[in-house]
């Protein structure tokens, strides 16, 4: 093909050479946010802690200091200090750098790609702690090491660099970094004082005598983490504020190299499972094999000791919901370094298949064998086993009687005979259409007045729905309310939830803005949490934000009229309508026409939303077993330490309350 064919068919597709792109340095990580932290809220502000923690942690775990210090400092920075053997600084012939810029400027750089200097770590992939550079306004490096003090440090986000240079001598060793989030593609960079918290107390779990400190300077709190025992404490200081069934059942074993540890316990009236998992150190929320090898033994054992002891007969198994009420256990794993794999960066699951044979052949016999070697433990654990086992097929039979026997969840018929008062949406684009969950028959009737028939549906509540954190799994749908909202919903709900089968994208809460209305979305974000977690972890469960004023007056015959979500709201619309004005406090949804309700509370141009997030797992279950179970000395503790009830505004109350939420 002549030259000018050629520069014929480049100008025809338009794609050559010159239209490839490569990037350099740090930036792959700030154009690809996503592929590296997670995200760009305070989410993934706080994992550029935890990868730098995650650095201190891997010191201590190679055998190296025993003291870890967290600070948030007044300015909006974060220090982390270890007594590690301090980051190199020294020059690297052959990749031309030196350790400071391998370390916080070069992707896939760092001490983890052999077994030399770590046998085990939380991390493979090179990349943590530039991208805490490639993110902070400034990152200042101060290390201990070879009787030196070395600082250096970058600026902009690693564009600028301060070269490392000796300030001093010492005999210690370690390291401090200091670094601050830089605002623009993180989008919030405020550091939030209980992700801390939990992050430091699950990290503390996995290092047996370590102490952590976390110190906040904006708000002068202080506290340390540590567990002598290791995830045998941690797990211990979880059920404290529970009524043990049995003792702690601890196993800890080397497999090839590899470690396996575990812990549980089962706690008497409690009817939810806490399973906390971990690898190299690491809390993974999202699980991974090692999970699925604790699950597969643990539920392998409890059904062959339940079968040589009568418990079940022929083909009949205990299933594995029945296995998880009341069940407390944490499961961690240490595996060698080069086949340590999490799937993403952000490590939230492990994904080592190589670990879930060998736990589940681990945590089998262990299990096993602790049950036929302590019958009087193992007669309790069985009993609730079995007890709940009654209780799901008593209320599965109530569920066909429900169901009328014919009629399955999924099926909109059955929506219409279970839903009586079901407003539905004319459109089948399932993923636009909304479900309002109304408190009270006046409120149903505004809103189906002032509603958008073609995408929002609406469900009154015919009283309060019931308190669900004491039930067993399937006790639920002997409730009115509950029932008619698992099948209104379509998914069903406990262990028979099938997301594919959800028939509406939002589904908001819409209480009165009053006591009642607020225990009302307690009781149902309850039983969402319990039931349905899916669709708080996807986002789809909202609460709407009614308005508690109306101030207007009148001009001629125009209504000048503003609505007001606080008292600091109020205020401003006194202000703005001036004088010869009157405040209406609204009690309840019923006591707005359809036009208000419509305007201020469901038109999706004005309306104010409250999506429900997770963004701690552990920290949320402990706050719902807080609020909405039976220990109510427990919930009087909490009110006393948190609650100021000398304090009568309104706005601060509502604003402390959200600050422990």
């Amino acid at each position: 093909m002549a030259n000018k064919d050629i520069e014929m068919e480049k100008k025809k597709d338009g794609y050559s050479a010159s239209d490839l792109t490569v990037l350099h340095n740090l930036e792959p990580i700030t154009t690809r946010p996503g592929m590296y932290i997670g995200s760009t809220d305070y989410l993934g502000t706080h994992h550029l802690a935890w990868e730098i923690i995650d650095n201190a942690v891997d010191e201590v775990v190679a055998g190296f200091g025993n003291t870890i210090k967290v600070t948030i400092n007044e300015d909006g920075s974060l220090t982390i200090e270890d007594q590690g053997r301090g980051i190199p600084y020294d020059f690297n012939k052959k990749e031309g750098k030196d350790g400071f810029d391998i370390i916080f400027c070069t992707i896939h750089g760092g001490g983890k790609f052999t077994d030399k200097i770590y046998k085990t770590s939380s991390g493979l992939h090179g990349v943590g702690a530039a991208c805490v550079n490639a993110f902070a306004e400034f990152l200042n490096i101060r290390v201990y090491k070879d009787g030196k003090i070395i600082e250096g440090g970058y600026r902009d986000g690693g564009k600028k660099k301060i070269a490392p240079h000796e300030v001093g001598t010492t005999t210690r060793h370690g390291s401090i970094i200091t670094f601050k989030p830089m605002l623009g593609i993180l989008t919030d960079i405020t550091w939030r004082y209980e992700l801390f918290q939990s992050h430091l107390d699950n990290t503390a779990s996995q290092l047996p005598g370590v102490t952590i400190s976390l110190e906040d300077k904006r708000s002068g709190k202080k506290e340390t983490f540590c567990y002598e025992n290791g995830i045998y404490d941690f797990l211990k200081k979880k059920n404290e504020k529970g009524v043990a069934l049995c003792p702690i059942c601890h196993g800890k074993e080397g497999v090839d190299g590899d470690t396996i540890e575990f812990v549980f316990q089962y706690l008497d009236k409690v009817y939810d499972e806490h399973l906390y998992s971990f690898a190299n150190t690491v809390y993974t929320p999202d699980e991974g094999y090692h999970v699925q090898g604790f699950r597969t033994g643990f539920n392998k054992a409890i059904n062959d000791y339940a079968k040589e002891e009568g418990y079940i007969r022929g083909s009949q198994r205990v299933e594995p919901d029945d296995i998880k009420e009341g069940l407390t256990a944490v499961i961690s794993v240490m595996i060698k370094e080069q086949e340590l794999h999490f799937v993403g960066q952000t490590k939230g699951k492990l994904g080592t298949a190589s670990i879930k044979q060998p736990v589940q052949n681990f945590v089998y016999n262990k299990v096993y064998y602790y049950l036929k070697e302590n019958k009087p433990i193992a007669t309790k654990i069985m009993d609730k086993i079995m007890t709940a086992a009654n209780a799901r097929v008593k209320a599965r039979k109530a569920s066909e009687e429900v169901r009328g026997g014919s009629i399955k969840a999924n099926d909109p018929k059955a929506q219409l005979q279970l839903s009586g008062k079901l407003v539905p949406p004319n459109s089948k684009d399932y993923s636009k259409c909304e479900l309002f969950i109304v408190e009270g028959d006046s409120a149903g009737g505004s809103a189906k007045k002032c509603r958008d028939k073609t995408y929002q549906g609406l469900l009154p509540l015919r009283g309060k729905p019931k308190n669900i954190s004491t039930d067993a799994e399937d006790a639920f749908m002997k409730n009115e309310e509950l029932s008619t909202l698992t099948y209104t919903i379509g998914t069903g709900a406990g262990k028979d939830f099938n997301y594919k089968n959800l028939r509406y994208g939002k589904i908001i809460i819409m209480t009165d803005a009053d006591t009642d209305g607020s225990h009302i979305q307690n009781l149902l974000l309850n039983f969402f949490y319990k039931k349905m977690r899916p669709l708080i972890e996807k986002g789809h469960i909202y609460v709407a934000c009614p308005p508690l004023y109306r101030v207007y007056k009148m001009s001629g015959k125009k209504v000048i009229e503003e609505f007001c979500w606080s008292d600091q709201d109020l205020e401003t619309a006194r202000k703005k309508i001036g004088s010869g004005y009157t405040i209406s406090r609204y009690k309840g949804l019923g006591e707005m026409n359809a036009d208000q309700l419509w305007e201020t509370t469901m038109d999706p141009k004005h309306r104010r939303l409250i999506q429900i997030k997770m963004n701690n797992e552990d920290s949320a279950g402990d706050k719902i077993d807080l609020f909405m179970g039976k220990d109510a000395s427990r919930r009087q503790e909490w009110i006393n330490e948190n609650i100021d009830f000398s304090d009568k505004s309104d706005f601060i109350a509502i604003k402390k309350e959200n600050e422990h939420a």
